[in-house]
């Protein structure tokens, strides 16, 4: 696999940097449970400063940050998956307070489409929270078709907008104009810094499949059923059933899963 298409535990403008910190960094052991995670703020102040391309998204096993560039479009889309109660909204929020901490609203913003806005509700007020929006509501659409407006203007320019799927199962609510602005968005929004999250419940994969094919990177939380677990990693020798629910998630590095952490958010 093109090492392009990878997650790293660091971006290579980071590396000599988080090598020095390593030792200071790196935990004795690995978190059991959520009174062992560290909180957000005291993870972010350790790595600190990021490049303005750097966009948290959890901690590995070794105390080291997981990133995302965000000014580099190869990953695509980031596909959530996992069974329920995984963490897959709680990893949504940790990313979006990491934007709010890390970032200037000038300079990422982040917009969530979800069918329990109710569990956003502490985000209302937060600086680079661009509306939650129902997908019960027709303003759903509207921000999808707004997305595309503002990505195909946006030819170079350093902002990129987050924007936050949670459970895709529900975007059949959505109209077809809209469902076919999300398609567009997953297919050609990193190139214009559209970087779109969405969060599937693993056991609706398998009716899924047409959507799935937009994602060639995944991030898998819990997930118990084996049959789930291959259909999502691709590969029968990955199991999932060994994750934390709620706290831990893995990526895919070459033929290999790698695992980390969401800390605490304070």
């Amino acid at each position: 696999m093109d090492k392009r298409n990878q997650f790293s535990l660091m971006m290579e403008a980071l590396t000599e940097i988080i090598q020095e910190d390593s030792a200071r960094l790196a935990p004795s052991a690995s978190p059991k449970g959520t009174d062992d995670l560290p909180t957000l703020k005291s993870v972010l102040a350790d790595i600190a400063p990021l490049p303005n391309e750097a966009l948290f998204l959890g901690q590995a096993d070794d105390g080291l940050p997981v990133l995302l560039n965000l000014y580099d479009p190869v990953p695509g889309p980031i596909l959530i998956s996992g069974d329920e109660s995984s963490g897959k909204t709680s990893l949504l929020q940790t990313v979006a307070s990491a934007a709010d901490l890390l970032h200037p609203a000038s300079r990422v913003q982040y917009a969530i489409i979800t069918s329990k806005p109710d569990e956003w509700e502490s985000f209302h007020d937060n600086q680079n929270n661009a509306g939650i929006y129902s997908t019960e509501d027709d303003n759903a659409g509207e921000l999808l078709q707004s997305l595309v407006d503002w990505a195909h203007k946006n030819k170079g320019e350093e902002s990129a907008i987050l924007l936050f799927v949670d459970r895709l199962e529900d975007i059949v609510k959505l109209s077809e104009q809209a469902q076919q602005n999300l398609r567009w968005l997953l297919l050609r929004g990193t190139s214009r810094r559209v970087w779109c999250f969405v969060t599937l419940n693993a056991g609706n994969a398998k009716e899924l499949m047409d959507w799935l094919s937009f994602f060639r990177t995944r991030l898998f939380g819990y997930v118990e059923d084996q049959n789930n677990a291959h259909l999502l990693t691709g590969n029968r020798d990955h199991t999932l059933d060994h994750l934390v629910a709620g706290t831990q998630f893995a990526l895919r590095e070459n033929e290999k899963l790698l695992n980390f952490w969401l800390p605490a958010i304070d």
